[in-house]
């Protein structure tokens, strides 16, 4: 019975109640337990879908303690398992109290089988419905681009040029936004590309005084200036045979651009302070935030050194310009962050997700991380608000075309891709929460090209 898919525990101490629960789900491979450690022993065993549980149990039979501190354990060792709390009619608080902590239903006594043979039911679908998006969720993880959530249009083209530059070794140029995953793709592009087996070598240029770049880039000789004890290697000889990754090129001097032209031109480098040339095997990945056309135009970016840095350009895109992946982002990073602090937040109220689409994300996906990493850590309670996620709803309206076809088409695309992303991609779902027919919604997907 281990690891059944349609897997019952009923908790309850009273003996008639239990032979009359067993009977009572004719669907289900029915597990019994009498008391908290009982009920532990074969969630662990059986890691049922739902849990039927009644709080009155020994040695508290009269109270409610004993129940409550079993279903806080539930949720923390099973968080996807729905429990359905059963209680009597005068004992309502009770049961509000254990929706607050993170029960699924509850019901009151006295017991209709067939109804709550359809709570049951239910609870049993929404689980099967949240394991199976899990699981295409650890599949995504284990995709070439690892570590990198998409969903949207404007992401997965992305992707699929990542996919096509990676197997070959031209110097590859990342624009975008602070906070849209620079990094991330370039550690895609060297994880799927004929380096991998070398090492990925990372220099942020905006993060080290213009003084000490040189130094840590090429290396130094001994004596080369006060200090320089030893001969020291730098970043770009430590990435031979790898990837180094110049993050935030647009920062660079003058003079170092015209150093790192010459390396990108004759692959061989100079240490400070030597005068043997040193060659060097590795592909060259750059990234900036900056306009670096701009800075050609004023005279402050080399266009030479632009040409070379950027044989193949990638842009990626704002997150307010990736729709659908805004939620998906969030309830990833919701998943992950609980594991990490062992915590059970379930999930975003409805005004936090109308929070989220409204707000204008200026620090892209870094600052959607980080502040459902924060909203994980402090909230109280088993949703995210608002307030947990530091955000108010925007008041603006959105400037839209004057056009009324472009006007319907976005809306009706925005509402779309929002409603797929609230429930998971479930077509169903999103068709009933939309308003319409499933027919109709797949003839707007594939009207719209959404079927990715």
């Amino acid at each position: 019975m281990k690891g059944s898919e349609k897997c019952l525990l009923v908790v309850e101490d009273d003996p008639g109640l239990q032979s009359q629960l067993r009977w009572c789900f004719d669907g289900f491979e029915v597990v019994l337990a009498g008391d908290r450690r009982e009920a532990l022993a074969q969630l662990r065993r059986h890691r049922p879908s739902v849990v039927t549980l009644d709080l009155g149990l020994p040695p508290d039979p009269g109270g409610v303690s004993e129940g409550l501190a079993l279903l806080e354990e539930i949720v923390a060792l099973a968080p996807q398992t729905k429990v359905v709390v059963v209680t009597g009619n005068d004992d309502r608080s009770h049961a509000l109290k254990a929706i607050s902590l993170g029960a699924y239903d509850f019901y009151l006594k006295p017991i209709d089988a067939e109804t709550l043979n359809l709570v049951v039911e239910r609870g049993h679908r929404l689980h099967a419905l949240e394991t199976e998006n899990l699981r295409l969720q650890h599949s995504q993880m284990d995709s070439p681009l690892r570590g990198i959530i998409a969903s949207s249009t404007p992401m997965l083209e992305v992707c699929r040029a990542v996919e096509k530059v990676a197997p070959t070794d031209v110097t590859t140029l990342i624009l975008g936004e602070s906070g849209t995953g620079k990094e991330l793709f370039a550690r895609a592009l060297h994880e799927m590309g004929p380096r991998a087996s070398g090492r990925l070598v990372a220099i942020n240029c905006a993060a080290i005084p213009e003084n000490l770049l040189e130094s840590e880039l090429f290396g130094y000789e001994k004596g080369a200036f006060t200090g320089a004890a030893k001969q020291t290697r730098g970043k770009i000889e430590y990435a031979d045979g790898g990837t180094l990754f110049l993050d935030e090129i647009g920062d660079l001097s003058q003079p170092l651009q015209a150093k790192l032209l010459r390396f990108l031109q004759e692959r061989v480098i100079e240490r400070v302070g030597g005068r043997q040339e040193i060659p060097v095997d590795l592909r060259v990945i750059c990234a900036t935030h900056r306009d670096l056309r701009a800075q050609i135009a004023e005279g402050s970016f080399r266009e030479d050194l632009f040409y070379r840095v950027s044989e193949v350009t990638i842009t990626l895109p704002p997150l307010r310009d990736r729709e659908g992946d805004l939620l998906v982002l969030a309830r990833a990073f919701l998943e992950r962050y609980n594991r990490e602090y062992a915590k059970t937040v379930r999930g975003f109220t409805k005004d936090a997700l109308a929070a989220m689409e409204t707000y204008a994300w200026s620090g892209n996906v870094r600052e959607l991380e980080s502040r459902v990493r924060r909203a994980v850590i402090m909230a109280d309670g088993q949703q995210l608000t608002p307030a947990d996620l530091e955000l108010a709803p925007a008041g603006a309206e959105p400037v839209l075309p004057l056009n009324l076809q472009q006007v319907r088409e976005q809306a009706e695309t925005r509402a779309i891709r929002q409603a797929l992303a609230r429930v998971d991609g479930n077509i169903t779902q999103a068709a009933r929460l939309l308003g319409v027919t499933r027919p109709t919604l797949y003839g707007l997907l594939d009207k719209y090209g959404l079927k990715e």
